[in-house]
């Protein structure tokens, strides 16, 4: 459900960074939204030197965007601490200082979301919807899950 890309500029993550920073990403996403882990899927993209800009200038300073495709129907409460807790996980795992971190969740109405092949439940639908799975794909995110 959740598609969280990490795009960084000016710096390399190393894998261990890597994957410190996409368990951190699914950890609040399924701590804060209640989703299952196997929905959070976190995408990495470097992106090459003078390839990243800022008011028309080429970034020569160390930065990092979270762009987060979560489905909608969340409250802004939900939103808000999501928001907060995302960028103190990027913070913490990625070395770098506040002011180099950004974050944007943007809401997809889930009827325009596929995954996995299906189309994606309402927020608060998604055991009905993991119950009303084929087999074989609910053994898949069950092994996923653990």
């Amino acid at each position: 459900m959740p598609t969280y890309t990490v795009k960084y500029s000016n710096f390399t993550l190393t894998k261990q960074k890597k994957n410190k920073i996409a368990k951190g990403i699914t950890s609040v996403h399924e701590k804060v939204t209640g989703a299952k882990s196997f929905f959070a899927q976190v995408i990495f993209v470097e992106n090459k030197k003078n390839y990243h800009f800022m008011g028309g200038k080429s970034v020569k300073k160390k930065q990092l965007f979270l762009n987060g495709q979560i489905r909608a129907g969340r409250s802004e409460e939900i939103k808000d601490k999501l928001i907060k807790k995302l960028r103190d996980t990027l913070i913490q795992n990625s070395g770098l200082s506040r002011d180099k971190i950004w974050v944007y969740i943007v809401d997809l109405p889930p009827a325009q979301m596929i995954e996995y092949g299906e189309i994606l439940p309402r927020s608060g639908e998604e055991e009905s919807w993991f119950n009303n799975l084929p087999k074989k794909l609910k053994k898949k995110l069950i092994e996923l899950d653990n």
